[in-house]
């Protein structure tokens, strides 16, 4: 399986020394465009020639995890630290009964 620290490491060798945060943000909002597409012909909003579209939407939103995780991995940033400190706040603020870093562990059980 893909975890987030492999992802990191991996994007940040692949893009260092010449990618951007500009151009990483720009394929992203690319990539977000395609995924608006999707959605749209999933809900009969555009016409539609493609035959699966939840594969598409799938591909589309690994490439958009792809250039989030290059644009962290650039400034290095640990997401992983960052995605558990955030749902730890947002789970007290929004009264869940649950955060992510105990559901995590419960899931190991």
């Amino acid at each position: 399986k893909v975890t987030i620290e492999i992802l990191e490491k991996y994007l940040a060798d692949r893009y260092k020394g010449w990618a951007t945060d500009q151009r990483m943000l720009l394929k992203l909002v690319e990539e977000l465009g395609e995924v608006a597409e999707i959605v749209n012909m999933k809900a009969g909003i555009k016409a539609c020639d493609k035959e699966n579209l939840d594969r598409e939407l799938g591909i589309e939103h690994a490439d958009m995890i792809h250039y989030i995780v290059a644009i962290a991995a650039l400034n290095d940033i640990d997401l992983n630290s960052i995605i558990l400190e955030k749902d730890r706040v947002a789970s007290v603020k929004y009264n869940h009964t649950i955060n992510l870093e105990e559901f995590m562990e419960k899931e190991q059980e």
